[in-house]
């Protein structure tokens, strides 16, 4: 298993010395919306099926407050008689941004294919693909220009002077991405995994909000790593790290959380979890997890680092996450299952 281990901390190593910075929508408690992240990743869990929400806010004492949720779902599913599995589920995210109330909501269906690698261990390859509607707005309304400052000041009677047809737009977004998922040792609750996913393929979708621009949407790189290792018998401890590139923009996002069963160390319904992520020249961010099975709920803080932490007092983004991760009763529940994906 040492091997294993070594792997991780050194893809997580040569990430740390990149440059960063960020673009696009992103939450702090990442691995609660994993299919965000990577649509192939969708299905890597211990269950057949799992809802979770995360809700963000940030930035409330430098302006209007900045609000993001994200949901997401998946069933995970037997192909026949073979260790093969299908998942299929959704991503659902609503962004609202700065004092002209800029919206975006994204629906986004995912299915994500697991082939089996191993007849003796839990060795999985993904593939994932996940596409749909996204729909942006802003609030006219509350728009401000410097065409509409006259000699006395702020005059809303007149125009803006920008040539907007509308003040929304949608367009179709997807996102394809690949995993590798496999078992450290003999345990089978020890577990790996690696990925990377390409989203915005359809860079030519439109992007602005004005007639004629011809503004691509950037593709985004996400590459993925963590592991699952036992501490003790009643412990363990998770390993998270996430690389973003989009154009210029880059972010590195990587932690670790313990996890103490409270309970039964066989078969537990009862875990604490607790731990720190670190984005990369921006936030230090502690969490904290408390889950009775099948139901979970996590909070966590942005303590701001970046050179905004003047304007901001070091005061960055709160989140909180709800999930619901359980095995169904039916015929090919993965609870029975001699081999499947899990995390």
């Amino acid at each position: 298993m040492k091997i294993y281990v070594h792997i991780v901390l050194c893809c997580i190593t040569a990430l740390l010395s990149l440059p960063l910075t960020a673009q696009d929508i992103h939450f702090s408690q990442f691995f609660e919306a994993p299919i965000l992240r990577n649509p192939a990743l969708a299905g890597l869990f211990s269950g057949d099926l799992r809802l979770q929400t995360v809700y963000r806010t940030q930035w409330q004492s430098v302006t209007v407050p900045y609000q993001t949720t994200s949901i997401n779902g998946e069933v995970k599913l037997a192909i026949g008689k073979s260790e093969d599995f299908l998942t299929i589920g959704g991503q659902i995210l609503y962004d609202k941004a700065g004092t002209i109330a800029m919206k975006s909501t994204h629906f986004l269906p995912v299915i994500n294919y697991h082939k089996s690698l191993s007849a003796e261990r839990n060795m999985y390859l993904s593939l994932g693909f996940m596409g749909g509607l996204v729909q942006r707005r802003f609030d006219m309304s509350k728009v401000t220009t410097n065409s509409q400052y006259d000699g006395s000041g702020y005059n809303g009677g007149l125009a803006t002077g920008e040539n907007l047809a509308t003040p929304s737009y949608s367009y179709f977004d997807g996102t394809a991405g690949m995993s590798f998922n496999t078992q450290m040792g003999e345990d089978p609750e020890n577990n790996l995994f690696v990925g990377i996913a390409y989203h915005h393929f359809n860079k030519n979708a439109k992007n602005s909000f004005y007639t004629n621009a011809a503004v691509e949407m950037n593709p985004k790189f996400v590459y993925s790593a963590g592991a699952k290792m036992a501490a003790t018998d009643n412990s363990y401890v998770t390993i998270h790290a996430d690389y973003t590139q989009q154009g210029v923009y880059t972010e590195l996002i990587a932690g670790a959380m313990l996890t103490y069963r409270l309970d039964d160390t066989e078969n537990p319904r009862y875990f604490i979890h607790g731990g720190a992520f670190l984005r990369w020249k921006d936030a230090l961010i502690p969490v904290a997890k408390i889950e009775i099975k099948p139901f979970a709920i996590s909070v966590s803080y942005d303590a701001n680092i970046s050179t905004l932490s003047s304007a901001s007092g070091g005061r960055g983004g709160f989140e909180m996450g709800l999930s619901y991760q359980k095995y169904l009763t039916r015929d090919n529940t993965s609870r029975d299952a001699l081999r499947c994906p899990r995390f």
